[in-house]
C-alpha cells in the first residue's frame, strides 16, 4: 500500500473521501497577480516602477522582468510548477502601449489585445485592476475622491475604461472578468472634511457604476482599506464605506488581508459578508507590522480563511486572487511559495471532518471537537499534497528548489 493510500484509508475513518476533496481542489480556481514579476512596475514606459500610492516594494534581486515578454515567460514558468485551475489578474498599467506614451484616461482593448490572446494559449482566463498609482495625478494622495476637478475627471475617466476593457476581455474569454477598484485615497494625518471626501467618493463611483455591463461580461468589486503608508490617518475608501456602498449598488466587496490590523481575524468577517452578499473577491496576502504584502505561506491565518470559506458552503461564491510583492527574493520561487501555500490551505479545509466536528459542537462535546482539530494537524496531510501534485503535474514539494534555482541560472541571471 502506497503513502497516498495510506493517508485515504486514515481520512476515511473521520468521513473524509479523499478522492472527492481532490477533485473539488482541481475546480477551484486562483487568480495569480502579474506585479509580482515586476515589482508593480507596469509597462506604460521604459524602466517605470512603482511610486506613491501608498505601497512600496522593496529589494533589488537580479533577474526582473523587463519586458512583457520576459513577464510572461516568467509566468509560464510559474503555471508549471503550481498544480489546478488559474486565472491571471492584470493591472491597467501592464498594457502592450507601443512606442508612445498612452496615459491612463486613454487607455484602449486593443492595448490589452496581446494578453488575451496569450490567456487563450495557456488556458487561462484574465482578472482586471485599475492603477491609481505611481502617476503625477496620484502624487497628492487622492484621486476618485481629489477636491480638484481636473484630477477626478482623469481617474474617473480611467475608471469607466477599466471597466469596458474589463467586459470585453470577459466577452473574449467566455468567462466573467473580475474588476477591482482600489485607490490610495488618504492622509498621512488627520483631516477635518472626512465626510467631504467620502461624499466625493461616493458622487465618483456613482458616475463611474452609470454604464451596466452583464453579469457574465465582468463583476466590479471595491477593496477596501484601513490605513496605509502615507494614509495612516484616514483613508477614504474604509471597510465602512464600501460595505455600505456595495450593499447599496449590488457590488461586490474585495477583502485584502493586508488591509486591516494585523491582529484582526480577517476570517471572521466571510460569514457575515457571505450571509447576505452572493460573491466576494478575496486578495490573499501576509501583512507583517503593516500593509507590507509579504509572500503567502501555509499560515494560521490563510488556513482559517480557507476554513471559513468551506465551512460556509460558499467556496463557489468567492473569487480568490493574490496580492503580494518581494523583490528581495526570487520573484518565480515568491510566486510558486504564495500559489501553492494557497492551495495548500484550501486542501487543508476540504480534509476537515466537519460532519463530525459539527457533530460533537452540537453535542454540547466542545472538548472532542477540540481533540478531533488538533489530530487533524498530524494526519498524513503531506501524502494528500504530494498526490495532488501529482496528479496535476505540478512539481513536487523536494523538488522546488532545484527547480527554480535551474531556471534562475539559465533565465534570470542572463537579465542581470
Amino acid at each position: 500500500m502506497t503513502s497516498f493510500e495510506l493517508a485515504r484509508s486514515r481520512y476515511a475513518r473521520y468521513g473524509v473521501d479523499v478522492e472527492a476533496v481532490l477533485a473539488q481542489l482541481e475546480t477551484v480556481p486562483i487568480s495569480v497577480h502579474c506585479w509580482q514579476g515586476d515589482d508593480v512596475g507596469g509597462f506604460e514606459k521604459p524602466d517605470a516602477t512603482l511610486g506613491g500610492g501608498g505601497i512600496q516594494v522593496t529589494g533589488n534581486y537580479p533577474g526582473k522582468a523587463r519586458t512583457i515578454d520576459e513577464l510572461r515567460q516568467d509566468l509560464e514558468k510559474v503555471l508549471s510548477l503550481v498544480g489546478g485551475r488559474h486565472r491571471l489578474s492584470l493591472h491597467a498599467s501592464y498594457g502592450e502601449f507601443g512606442p508612445a506614451f498612452v496615459d491612463r484616461d486613454q487607455i484602449e482593448e486593443s492595448h490589452f489585445q496581446g494578453w488575451v490572446d496569450w490567456a487563450k494559449k495557456m488556458g487561462v482566463h484574465l482578472d482586471f485592476n485599475g492603477t491609481f498609482f505611481s502617476h503625477p495625478l496620484a502624487d497628492d494622495g487622492f484621486t476618485l475622491a481629489s477636491k480638484d476637478e481636473r484630477v477626478r475627471r482623469f481617474w474617473i475617466e480611467h475608471a469607466k475604461r477599466c471597466r469596458r476593457i474589463a467586459a470585453w476581455m470577459g466577452r473574449e474569454q467566455g468567462s466573467p472578468c473580475i474588476l477591482d477598484t482600489w485607490i490610495p485615497d488618504g492622509t498621512k494625518d488627520y483631516t477635518v472634511d472626512k465626510f467631504g471626501y467620502r461624499s466625493i467618493l461616493k458622487e465618483s463611483l456613482d458616475e463611474i457604476f452609470e454604464t451596466e455591463y452583464p453579469a457574465y461580461e465582468m463583476r466590479d468589486a471595491l477593496e477596501t482599506k484601513l490605513f496605509g503608508i502615507g494614509s495612516e490617518a484616514f483613508v477614504v475608501g474604509s471597510h465602512e464605506f464600501y460595505m455600505n456602498y456595495a450593499a447599496r449598488s449590488g457590488k461586490m466587496l474585495c477583502i485584502d488581508m493586508g488591509h486591516f490590523h494585523t491582529d484582526e481575524d480577517v476570517a471572521d468577517k466571510l460569514s457575515s459578508i457571505l450571509l447576505f452578499d452572493d460573491e466576494v473577491l478575496l486578495h490573499i496576502s501576509r501583512p507583517m507590522r503593516w500593509d507590507s504584502d509579504h509572500v503567502v505561506l501555509f499560515n494560521d491565518k490563510v488556513k482559517m480563511v480557507a476554513e471559513e470559506l468551506v465551512r460556509s458552503g460558499k467556496l463557489e461564491q468567492v473569487h480568490i486572487g493574490l496580492d503580494f510583492f518581494d523583490a528581495s527574493i526570487n520573484r518565480i520561487g515568491a510566486w510558486v511559495t504564495g500559489i501553492r501555500s494557497m492551495r495548500k490551505a484550501l486542501l487543508w479545509a476540504l480534509l476537515q471532518p466537519m460532519d463530525l466536528l459539527m457533530e460533537y459542537e452540537e453535542s454540547g462535546n466542545g472538548w472532542a471537537a477540540m481533540a478531533l482539530s488538533e489530530e487533524q494537524a498530524i494526519l498524513p496531510f503531506g501524502d494528500v499534497w504530494d498526490e495532488y501534485c501529482r496528479r496535476t503535474g505540478s512539481a513536487l514539494e523536494g523538488d522546488l528548489i532545484d527547480l527554480v534555482t535551474e531556471y534562475e541560472e539559465q533565465v534570470l541571471r542572463e537579465r542581470a
